[in-house]
């Protein structure tokens, strides 16, 4: 009997702010389940955990940057900057740059495409070549918060606008089977709009919310698998104590751990199905 040939797994890491912090546990699991990720699609904060992870191959290093971020380390990224953006994110830069030390997109270990979005053209851009930190620096710019970056004749701002999960991605990298990692299906099915009063400021973000709920959904329609993590609406808090959020990633990755190991072995798993439906009855 011949051995089937594993299916190349492209990992794709959604869109979230603090949120994104589920993506570690994520990969943590998958990692102590001996699944391979061949190529990795990340938007927003799923370009930076993704960043970091393609370049060390080390998501307990990628953990412990997370865990040790405190309320100084985050004062210190803020730099104002009141023309497109309150941040001007010069700081954020070099905090991205000083971990990932000036590496590059041709010499990471885990192939990795960086999704933005051009404020001029409304279209989605796929950065996978030159410098990362200004690429990853790109897909994180929340518009006016963070002031957009101008690369390659275009203004970058916030993967998340065009493409939260980044299924279709990762499938034109060359994955055979794809993960999708989506933070946004969580905030409308959880409690957190339960009993609550909606101002002003609750419509406001609710509708934003919406609209990203509602394109993740769309985004993730092509996925071979659909990781949804409990993560609610976790506020930008959530970054100086992210334990809960990466318990979150890996707990829902544990959930779904039994369907992925089928799809990456149908043809054992299939038999064994086969034998079961027959001592069955």
């Amino acid at each position: 009997m011949t051995k089937s040939k594993q299916p190349k797994i492209g990992l794709v890491l959604g869109s979230g702010g603090p949120r994104g912090l589920a993506h570690i546990g994520v990969i943590k699991v998958l990692e102590e389940n001996n699944i391979p990720i061949d190529f990795i699609a990340g938007s927003s904060i799923g370009a930076m955990v993704g960043g970091f992870y393609a370049a060390t191959k080390d998501i307990q290093q990628v953990e412990k940057i997370a865990l040790d971020t405190d309320w100084r380390l985050i004062l210190s990224l803020l730099d104002p900057s009141f023309r497109q953006g309150l941040l001007g994110g010069n700081k954020v830069k070099n905090f991205i740059e000083s971990n990932l030390d000036g590496i590059k997109f041709e010499n990471l270990k885990i192939p990795l495409s960086i999704v933005a979005t051009d404020l001029k053209s409304g279209d989605a851009v796929v950065i996978n070549k030159g410098e990362i930190d200004s690429a990853i620096r790109a897909s994180i710019s929340v518009p006016l918060i963070f002031k957009p970056i101008e690369r390659e004749g275009k203004l970058l701002a916030d993967g998340g606008l065009s493409l939260p999960v980044p299924v279709e991605v990762v499938r034109k990298m060359g994955a055979e089977l794809v993960i999708a990692v989506n933070l946004d299906a969580d905030y409308f099915t959880s409690s957190n709009n339960e009993n609550k009063k909606l101002g002003f400021y609750k419509i406001a973000d609710n509708s934003i919310n919406l609209l990203r709920h509602h394109l993740a959904y769309w985004n993730v329609k092509d996925a071979d698998l659909v990781i949804n993590p409990k993560v609610g609406n976790a506020n930008w808090g959530k970054f100086l104590n992210g334990k809960d959020m990466i318990r979150a990633g890996e707990e829902a990755t544990r959930g779904i751990l039994p369907q992925l190991k089928n799809l990456i072995h149908p043809t054992s798993n299939s038999s064994w199905r086969r034998y079961w439906e027959f001592f069955k009855g």
